[in-house]
Order: C-alpha cells, then sequence, then structure tokens
C-alpha cells in the first residue's frame, strides 16, 4: 500500500534513515485554525475583561485606563508575536494545534528545532499570512518539503507525529522489557528518533550493517544512561527496551 505522506528521509552517521512523513496543507491548515480559535478566545477574555473591570477601577484610580491599555496592547502584541514561537520553542515543535494535529516543527536536519529557528520561521508568519495566507499557501504547494517561507528561512521543515500503535517494530511484543534508569530524563526526542528509525528499518538492512549498526546505536545509548555492558539484553532488545520505556513516560508525544 502506497504511502499517502511525502516523507523527508535523512543519513545518519549511523548509516540509519531517519524518513518523517512531511504535513501538508490539510493538517497544517487545520492546526492553523485551532490556534488561532485559541488566540481568538484568550483575547476575548482580555477584551471582556477591561470592559467589564474597566470602569469600577477608573473611579478608584486616575490612571487605570492609560495603564489598562498599555497592557492589552502588550499582551495582544505577545499573543500575535509570541504564540507560536513561544509553544514552539517550549513544546518541541508544537503548538496546542500542532498537536492536535499530530504534527511537529522540526530542523531539516531531523533534529528539534532551536530558539533561533523558532523565532526565524514565525518572525515570517506576517508575510506568509497575507491575502488570507496566499503566500504560504503557494509555497507548501511548490516545494518539495512543503515548507511556507519562514520553513525556507530558518530551515525548518513540518512532519507527522508516528503514533504508537502504528510504530511496528517489536521483535517480540510479549517480552518484559528490562528495567532501565528515568530514560525519559536522559534521552531527548533526537536520540529517540534514531533509535526508532533503526528498529522499523533493521529487516531492510544487511546482517552485517543490522549488527554493526545496533551495536553502534546501543554503545552510545547505554553510555547516555550509564548502563553498563554486562546489565543490559543483546544491542536490538536493549533498544526496543529504551524505545518502550520512552514511549511509556509519554515523552514523545
Amino acid at each position: 500500500m502506497p504511502d499517502p505522506f511525502d516523507k523527508l528521509t535523512i543519513e545518519t552517521p549511523e548509516q540509519t534513515a531517519l524518513e518523517f512523513p512531511l504535513a501538508g496543507l490539510g493538517s497544517r491548515a487545520l492546526a492553523l485554525l485551532y490556534d488561532s480559535l485559541i488566540q481568538l478566545l484568550a483575547a476575548l477574555a482580555v477584551v471582556i475583561g477591561i470592559v467589564y473591570f474597566g470602569p469600577s477601577l477608573g473611579r478608584r484610580w486616575v490612571g487605570a485606563s492609560n495603564w489598562m491599555t498599555a497592557a492589552a496592547i502588550f499582551f495582544f502584541f505577545c499573543l500575535y508575536w509570541g504564540y507560536f514561537a513561544g509553544f514552539e520553542i517550549l513544546w518541541h515543535g508544537q503548538t496546542p494545534g500542532k498537536r492536535q494535529a499530530k504534527i511537529r516543527v522540526i530542523s531539516a536536519s531531523g533534529r528539534s528545532i532551536t530558539p533561533f529557528e523558532g523565532i526565524a520561521r514565525n518572525f515570517l508568519r506576517v508575510i506568509d499570512m497575507l491575502f488570507v495566507y496566499l503566500p504560504g499557501v503557494i509555497a507548501i504547494t511548490v516545494d518539495r518539503q512543503n515548507r511556507r517561507l519562514g520553513d525556507m528561512v530558518a530551515g525548518t521543515v513540518v512532519v507527522h507525529e508516528i503514533a504508537a500503535e502504528d510504530t511496528l517494530w517489536y521483535a517480540d511484543a510479549s517480552r518484559q522489557p528490562a528495567l532501565l534508569p528515568d530514560v525519559g530524563s536522559r534521552l531527548n526526542d533526537d536520540e529517540f528518533r534514531l533509535i526508532e528509525a533503526f528498529l522499523a528499518r533493521r529487516l531492510d538492512l544487511s546482517p552485517e550493517v543490522r549488527h554493526q549498526t545496533a551495536a553502534g546505536i546501543a554503545a552510545r545509548i547505554a553510555e547516555k544512561l550509564q548502563v553498563e555492558a554486562g546489565n543490559r539484553p543483546s544491542d536490538e532488545d536493549f533498544l526496543e527496551d529504551v524505545a518502550r520505556h520512552y514511549r511509556d513516560q509519554a515523552r514523545f508525544r
């Protein structure tokens, strides 16, 4: 069955290809609609608060009107310019809308976005949104990686999340995973993606490459988790166990 999504494929030093299904116009529009609704509700809440509390506060404080106006302007500025960048930086490439649409912004190299990339891609949002988002729609349509102008400048792409139930890489689903340290706090999303990419593609590798790749990734992860070689199962079982613990701790959403 053909994959309905275009994919971004990145080769890692461990000879494992990271594959990310690119998000298209539909899922990105759904995320934007959800985020815009949140912004609208937040703005309405502030306006209602000013209308309701402003008169009574003004009778007690002469300068209340000026201060409330200044605070409202500052809030609306932060809401418009800071909402997307702030959430994407703090939530590893997601806003509430992107989380609902199950999409995420990542660097074109496959790693999580940096604060600079999060700010840069959203700085150009004002241009992408001109004429009811016409420049952004055109850019996403013609670009091979479905990037809008902000993504092109920042070097980012928007990809679909892969649901846990769609990740079929357990060699033996009945095997109980080994007890491991706090995986969620010691590993990051990029390392988890590397593990998942190998587990998903290992059957396509030759036995020699598969063994070498598993050993290299397992050694790197074991060092990060401070797990001695004698205290862990085989390389591939160890990587499965790490991925299970990472999923269970709900760090990759």
